[in-house]
C-alpha cells in the first residue's frame, strides 16, 4: 500500500486536484519520498513502457545470438505485439472472462461492507481529531489490475474543501495502515473484489455532520492524553 500524502510523495505537484475523487493510475506517476525498495520496484513496474521493454527482451537476446538475422528479427512487429499481449493480458492479468469467478457474490458483498466500515471508522477519527465540522471527506483506493504480482494500492484521503488531498500526520498514517487492510480483508482480497465487480476506484465518503458527539469527545480526550 502506498499512502498518498504530501509527506510521502516526492513529486508533490502531482497531488494537485480539481475534483474529488482524484484518480492517479494511468494518468500521473507518483514517486515515494523515501519508501522501501519493494515499493519503488512495484511503482516502477507499473510503468507500461518499461514493462513492454522487458517483455521484448527475448528479441534483443535473439539479435545478439543470431546476428545474421538481426535485421529480420528487429522488423517483426507482429510477433512482438503478440508477445506483449500475452505478457500483459495473460501472464500479468486475469482475462476479463475469468474475473467474475475470482470471488463469490457473498464474498464480494462482505468485503465491500467491511471496507466501508473500516473507511468510515478511519474518516471519523481523522475528522474528529482535526475538529472538522463541515464538508465531506473521501477515502479513495486505487488498485492495479495486475493480479499475478504483488498488489499495488494507492490510498489517499481527499477533501471536497479545496478540493485537496489531506497531508496526514504520522499518527494518522499509522491509523490507516493499522486499520484498512487487515484480515479478513487484505489488499489482495480487495483487488479480487474490484476485478470481479469491475470497480476501478473505491471511493468511500463521510460528511462531517455525520460524526457523533461521542467520537468528537473521544478525539479530544485522546489529544489531551497525548499532550500530557
Amino acid at each position: 500500500m502506498f499512502l498518498v500524502t504530501r509527506s510521502t510523495v516526492a513529486n508533490r505537484g502531482a497531488l494537485h486536484i480539481r475534483q474529488v475523487p482524484r484518480k492517479f493510475m494511468g494518468r500521473t506517476a507518483l514517486w515515494p519520498r523515501g519508501g522501501s525498495l519493494s515499493l519503488w520496484a512495484r511503482l516502477v513496474f507499473e510503468v507500461e513502457f518499461l514493462r513492454y521493454m522487458a517483455a521484448l527482451m527475448p528479441f534483443v537476446v535473439a539479435t545478439l545470438i543470431w546476428r545474421d538475422y538481426a535485421l529480420a528479427i528487429a522488423q517483426a512487429p507482429i510477433p512482438m505485439l503478440i508477445l506483449i499481449y500475452l505478457v500483459e493480458a495473460r501472464l500479468l492479468r486475469v482475462p476479463p472472462g475469468q474475473r467474475a469467478a475470482l470471488v463469490s457474490e457473498a464474498e464480494a458483498e462482505r468485503g465491500l461492507d467491511l471496507l466501508r466500515s473500516r473507511a468510515r471508522r478511519i474518516l471519523t477519527k481523522l475528522a474528529a481529531g482535526r475538529g472538522v465540522a463541515a464538508g465531506r471527506l473521501h477515502l479513495v483506493i486505487e488498485q492495479s489490475e495486475m493480479l499475478r504480482i504483488a498488489p499495488l494500492s494507492l490510498v489517499s484521503v481527499q477533501s471536497e474543501d479545496g478540493p485537496a488531498i489531506l497531508d496526514l500526520t504520522q499518527e494518522e498514517r499509522a491509523l490507516v495502515n493499522s486499520t484498512l487492510f487487515q484480515p479478513p480483508l487484505t489488499e489482495r482480497d480487495l483487488q479480487k473484489i474490484g476485478l470481479a465487480r469491475k470497480i476501478a476506484l473505491h471511493d468511500i465518503g463521510l460528511d462531517a455532520r455525520e460524526i457523533s458527539a461521542h467520537a468528537r469527545l473521544a478525539a479530544m480526550r485522546a489529544a489531551r492524553s497525548g499532550a500530557q
